[in-house]
């Protein structure tokens, strides 16, 4: 059976590495919380962009994204990176269910 991967439009993130990295970690968590990847529970809201944002508590997914975003800063710094892609995946089949893609821009 053929099945359609939601592939949502390109998000264009601007700003300096740190900024652009800062805000994608916000953004992961966003996702992870509105797709229901973790329950409810495991997040907490902060106040953020004078936004109310949603941080996971889990610590292998805090550890991960903190550790993603220090990586993104860094080849931001160096200009090697343009667009990120954030995929949802079924665990039990590896199926694409979702695909989030970030255009990046720094002020470099």
């Amino acid at each position: 059976m053929a099945s359609k991967t939601a592939t949502k439009d390109i998000i264009t993130l601007r700003g300096s590495a740190a900024i652009v990295s800062e805000f994608f970690g916000y953004a992961a968590n966003s996702i992870l919380y509105n797709r229901g990847v973790y329950p409810e529970e495991s997040f907490v809201k902060v106040k953020k962009y004078g936004l109310p944002m949603l941080l996971t508590q889990d610590e292998g997914v805090k550890t991960f994204i903190a550790n993603l975003t220090t990586q993104l800063s860094e080849w931001l710094e160096d200009g090697k990176l343009k667009r990120i892609v954030l995929v949802i995946m079924s665990k039990a089949t590896n199926e694409v269910l979702e695909r989030w893609n970030f255009s990046i821009e720094t002020d470099s």
